[in-house]
């Protein structure tokens, strides 16, 4: 309890200095104190973080779900924003002082040498100065020391705000026009000859909620239905919310279409809420839940096993169960939400895993951090006899944006050493 709120204290700590740092460089160092964008900076700079609080807050206190959908715009947008801005403006921060002094070198006034004859000198006053010098003099020319610092501190801000808005924006609209499609050939050394070239279609985190909603699903099931596969493979997290409010947002999976039809593993989110529910729902929509447990197809066995956050309501994956008494002269190609699980896999001498669950990290620098909890963020590696896929994602958690992180689909075809 005490390191959790620690964590909590050192958390929140983190956001107020970083909106404080926004604030500075985004308001008060660009505006007269008093002015109108003074007041109204401030505002929207303790604004935004309120609507990313309330979000948060909705869902865990069952508030309806428009409410949610109202908050979740710009409070997940907020914190993607809030990411490329700080980057951006840090970034300012190296190239402030030379725009400092380039502005300066700019704007002095050269000097004239003492030797050079320039006639007669002007007519001084009793105090000894020429007319326009001294303090106030209207014929000044160079602007001051305050004004070369607000040029400088308008022109950072002007073009970290529209570098990190631009960003944020082209993320965005990738994230809503749907993932694309990859394709991938993995050989399995005990996969029949007659097996060859079984196309597995492979989608994770789909994360319908509050933002991505029914149309982002006809999207996924047209791009996957246009690949014609004969397995469609969903490893994980397709929800973020209840059959109640989002059971509309998954009725396009009855159009899925496949050979051999759709399968399906819990990812951690799904025990974000009533997991059970979703699992029953989606036997409804056609959907079969594979819970620690297989199927054999022809030319290989598919297995499926729950989530490692299934453990908190003893539901978690139970590799025995799906794996411990399979024929281990046939393939075998197992569904597992999380990359971590392949070491589990691989004592089952298990061909290949399909994952999902990084998101490919997301929002750039998020793959370096992914890489920490993760032995694979996106792609395909080997890991002793066993292989590992793991796909990043065809949705996003959170801001619905994606930075250096493409969502997709992918065709895993499946390819015999025998022929």
């Amino acid at each position: 309890m005490a390191l959790a709120l620690l964590i909590g204290v050192s958390i929140l700590s983190v956001l107020v200095t970083v909106h404080w740092y926004l604030w500075r460089r985004l308001v008060k160092d660009v505006s007269r104190k008093g002015g109108r964008w003074r007041r109204t900076g401030t505002v929207l700079v303790w604004l935004f973080p309120a609507t990313t609080v309330g979000t948060m807050v909705a869902g865990r206190a069952g508030a309806p779900f428009e409410v949610e959908r109202v908050l979740a715009w710009p409070g997940y947008l907020w914190l993607a924003l809030l990411l490329y801005l700080t980057l951006t403006l840090l970034l300012g921060e190296l190239a402030r002082p030379l725009l400092l002094r380039a502005f300066s070198a700019r704007t002095a006034s050269p000097a004239r040498p003492a030797s050079e004859d320039t006639g007669p000198g002007p007519v001084r006053g009793p105090g000894g100065e020429a007319p326009g010098e001294g303090e106030g003099a209207a014929g000044a020319t160079a602007p001051d020391t305050t004004s070369r610092r607000l040029f400088v501190a308008r022109t950072v801000a002007i073009g970290a705000a529209t570098l990190a808005t631009g960003t944020v924006t082209a993320g965005t609209i990738g994230v809503l026009n749907g993932p694309t499609t990859q394709h991938v050939t993995v050989t399995l050394p005990k996969l029949p000859r007659r097996a060859h070239g079984y196309r597995i279609a492979v989608v994770s985190d789909v994360h319908l909620g509050p933002i991505l909603g029914r149309s982002h699903t006809r999207r996924i099931v047209e791009a996957i239905n246009a690949t014609q596969p004969d397995l469609v493979a969903i490893v994980g997290d397709l929800v973020d919310g209840t059959v109640e409010d989002l059971g509309p947002a998954a009725e396009p999976l009855t159009q899925l279409r496949s050979r051999h039809g759709s399968f399906f593993v819990t990812g951690n989110h799904e025990y974000f809420g009533d997991a059970r529910s979703w699992i029953e729902h989606l036997r409804d929509l056609g959907i079969h839940p594979l819970e620690n447990e297989r199927r054999e197809l022809p030319g290989f066995d598919l297995a499926g096993v729950n989530d490692i956050a299934g453990e908190r309501i003893d539901e978690g994956p139970d590799f025995r169960a799906a794996l411990g008494d399979r024929d281990p002269a046939r393939a075998s190609v197992l569904l597992a939400h999380q990359p971590v699980q392949i070491h589990d896999a691989v004592e089952y001498d298990v061909g290949l895993q399909l994952s999902g669950h990084t998101h490919g990290g997301q929002l750039w620098p998020g793959p370096y951090l992914a890489e920490l909890a993760n032995p694979t963020v996106a792609g395909l590696e080997r890991y002793g006899d066993t292989q590992l896929y793991v796909t990043r994602g065809a949705g996003a958690w959170g801001p619905p944006v994606r930075v250096g992180a493409e969502s997709d689909i992918t065709v895993v075809t499946l390819a015999s050493p025998q022929t």
